[in-house]
């Protein structure tokens, strides 16, 4: 079911980059595999998956543990308290969800020398929804400008989580604050090459929208308990 499911994912990107214009492999697939245990991420491995997501830490910590022996990379995209900063600076490959400079800092000071450095983005409330988290679009350039300079951070990109919209149209319009926003940093000189954007219910408009990295989980994994 999950290889099925994978490839129904995949063939909905192809389609979608297709009427944007856009070559297929213009967007990368991450999996997120919360709530959802090793063997599902395994299945998914089998199925030629290899990025994954996760939004709880010391879970994913545990998968990363138990699936040290395949070629997976890890990405958190979930919120990051100060006391779990060690935690994902140790374990994980990417984060998406930096919004404050103090947590960009204690992932660098706290990444081990032997590793790559880590591969970041900032999130950002792109809809200025008050219980969102993310840092204010007008807030963002400056919070990217002084993560790029951190020297254990890799500054990639932004990440948007928007309220559902009603329709494709509408979701399009907020998608595309967040390609403003990323176009704006790039002439500004800082060198971004990933808009991570879009889930199950939206990739169609996030794609169509410039997104280079949607994140699907229940149209892989199925519905979460």
């Amino acid at each position: 079911m999950i290889a099925e499911n994978l490839h129904h994912v995949q063939t909905r990107i192809a389609h979608a980059c297709a009427r944007a214009g856009r070559a297929g492999d213009t967007v990368a697939l991450l999996a997120v595999s919360k709530t959802f245990g090793a063997n599902a991420v395994a299945q998914a491995h089998a199925a030629g998956q290899r990025a994954f997501g996760e939004n709880y830490i010391q879970e994913a910590v545990e998968k990363i543990q138990a699936l040290q022996h395949l070629p997976l990379e890890w990405h958190c995209i979930g919120p990051i308290q100060s006391n779990k900063t060690r935690l994902v600076a140790e374990h994980f490959d990417w984060v998406h969800t930096i919004d404050r400079l103090k947590i960009a800092q204690r992932l660098s000071e706290q990444r081990p020398a032997p590793l790559a450095p880590l591969q970041v983005c900032i999130q950002v409330n792109v809809d200025g929804g008050a219980s969102k988290s993310g840092v204010a679009v007008e807030e963002a350039l400056a919070l990217a400008q002084s993560v790029a300079a951190l020297p254990r951070l890799q500054l990639r990109g932004l990440m948007c989580i928007p309220e559902l919209a009603p329709d494709f149209v509408a979701a399009c319009a907020v998608f595309a604050r967040a390609r403003a926003l990323f176009d704006t940093m790039q002439q500004a000189g800082v060198p971004l090459d990933t808009l991570s954007m879009g889930m199950s219910a939206d990739l169609e408009a996030a794609i169509t929208s410039g997104s280079t990295m949607v994140r699907v989980g229940s149209a892989i994994f199925g519905l979460r308990d």
